[in-house]
């Protein structure tokens, strides 16, 4: 059974985060690196956990949610589909069973879609969930423009968001805290609008609401 530790710890895998992540820089894109793939791998792996699935659905997601952005070392435009097959190439070596690897894949493969489909596994839920939550002020790049560029601001000025999960009520919730003097709730909303819808969808596909608290307050 491959665990969620051989994988972070895999040199191949790490090198392909790191190297995903300066393409991703070179082209004016925030951090998408080992911060935010290591944060999307945890928070993953708790959605579903709070949730009561079993541990080893639990473990894939905190594994997808590690490598959904692989696929922007070879550009942003399709990263999801290329980083699928990466994945599941890298995770086949290591010798992971087909089936679950073929699971990974699903959830990488859809944790962009732009569509907004239904999510088809829970993995893929949980990953589009994680990875849609993750604004926070250093993603923004030190070449970052938080002046002129709206989602630099966002980003820069959020000092903490995080997923919780309440099983009882059947409510996902996004907590996030924004330094009002750099950017407006409602700014958040102008630029995240598709990520809000394609969470909600998330949520509901675990049998769930999804809503959005900034600074204490329900937006939505």
């Amino acid at each position: 059974m491959i665990t969620i530790d051989q994988v972070r710890q895999d040199s191949g895998v790490r090198t392909l985060i790191e190297k995903a992540d300066a393409v991703m820089d070179a082209i004016g894109y925030t951090e998408h690196g080992m911060r935010h793939a290591l944060l999307v791998s945890d928070t993953a792996q708790s959605v579903l956990r709070g949730l009561g699935h079993d541990p080893r659905r639990c473990e894939l997601a905190a594994i997808a949610g590690l490598l959904h952005d692989v696929g922007n070392v070879v550009g942003r435009t399709g990263h999801e589909a290329a980083g699928a097959m990466l994945a599941g190439q890298m995770l086949r070596e290591m010798g992971m069973p087909l089936d679950e690897v073929c699971d990974i894949m699903t959830a990488i493969g859809s944790h962009e879609d732009p569509r907004g489909l239904v999510p088809a596994l829970d993995l893929c839920a949980a990953v589009i969930l994680a990875d849609k939550a993750d604004v926070h002020h250093t993603r923004v790049r030190a070449n970052g423009s938080i002046a002129t560029d709206i989602h630099d601001r966002i980003n820069g000025s959020a000092t903490g968001s995080n997923v919780v999960v309440d099983a009882e009520a059947a409510v996902i919730r996004l907590l996030v805290e924004i330094d009002t003097s750099m950017a407006q709730p409602l700014e958040y909303f102008e630029i995240f609008l598709t990520r809000m819808a394609l969470s909600r969808k998330a949520a509901k596909a675990l049998g769930c609401r999804f809503e959005v608290h900034i600074n204490g307050t329900r937006m939505a």
